[in-house]
């Protein structure tokens, strides 16, 4: 069958050979032009938590890496935590932890918002998961963490449900009509955690933090009402709090919730990364990627986790 051109006339075989090496060469040069522009952009991170806390405990030392090499990270916690004190509640409490939210994100160099719902009542509703929808497209996400949808806090559940919802309507355009949709899914990836039903962690992605704890540390320790008064005296240790800035810094740090310890079952990702340099790291943090995002490939794990030492 002869081949014709858009006005319907016969090209000779010359012409066609031709205009498919035009085409060959073409393509040629945007897979190479692509790679190259896009490794010159910055990975962008949101980060969602059920609380102006959440975030910093589950990705702070990851958030403290991509901005050292400067990508950019924002955190997003779904209530304003007017509910998580002993003995300060409502409108006092959510501009206390809003506060501490700013400062915590200041000091690694991070966005940090703090949305209106409250504290305890966060429910997947439909106007919640446009709030999701919005933030993610605003940001122009790679990477979207939040928590796993089986957990001990009801809000810490639906903040789990609310992004799993939004991860595939963000490249719906007729959704959300006032922000626009994103072009391509992101990698949505979960913090870890020790809930084991219906179906336990699973470590994909193990990042060693050791280079930056200092710096995670420094940023839990802007959430004081969390970390030196509310959540010791839940567990019936607020009498051990220090009273001195730096004493409570380093208590704050031997912990177990600023020091993420290396699970046996993680070893394996880590060593998958970082080979012999492995069995010297002490404090990391650890992801799971989830079904319904982008699934990366293992090089395109390597260019959104820059940070990984070359094989």
């Amino acid at each position: 069958m002869s081949a014709l051109n858009s006005f319907g006339q016969v090209l000779s075989p010359n012409a066609v050979r031709y205009g498919q090496r035009l085409r060959c060469v073409f393509a040629s040069v945007l897979l190479v032009a692509l790679p190259a522009r896009t490794q010159n952009q910055p990975v962008r991170v949101i980060a969602f938590g059920a609380h102006p806390d959440d975030c910093d405990l589950g990705a702070g030392g990851v958030a403290a890496k991509f901005t050292t090499l400067g990508n950019k990270v924002k955190f997003v916690s779904l209530t304003n935590g007017d509910a998580g004190h002993q003995s300060m509640s409502g409108e006092a409490l959510a501009k206390r932890r809003r506060a501490e939210a700013q400062e915590a994100g200041r000091r690694i160099g991070i966005e940090y918002e703090v949305l209106d719902n409250h504290d305890g009542k966060l429910l997947p509703t439909l106007e919640a998961r446009e709030q999701v929808i919005r933030e993610i497209r605003q940001w122009n996400a790679d990477i979207v963490i939040a928590p796993r949808p089986n957990d001990y806090h009801p809000d810490h559940r639906y903040t789990g449900v609310l992004v799993q919802d939004a991860s595939y309507m963000v490249i719906v355009p007729d959704l959300v009509m006032d922000t626009p949709p994103l072009k391509r899914n992101p990698v949505f990836l979960y913090y870890s955690d020790r809930f084991t039903r219906p179906q336990p962690f699973r470590a994909d992605i193990v990042v060693s933090i050791d280079d930056v704890f200092e710096k995670k540390v420094n940023m839990l320790d802007a959430h004081v009402s969390q970390f030196y008064e509310w959540l010791p005296w839940t567990e019936g240790q607020f009498e051990q709090v220090p009273k001195y800035p730096a004493e409570r810094k380093e208590w704050l740090a031997a912990g177990p919730l600023a020091s993420r310890k290396l699970q046996p079952e993680w070893r394996a990702a880590l060593e998958k990364r970082y080979g012999a340099q492995a069995d010297r790291i002490q404090h990391v943090e650890a992801f799971e990627i989830t079904e319904y995002g982008h699934q990366p490939t293992e090089e395109e794990i390597r260019k959104l986790f820059p940070f990984f030492p070359d094989r």
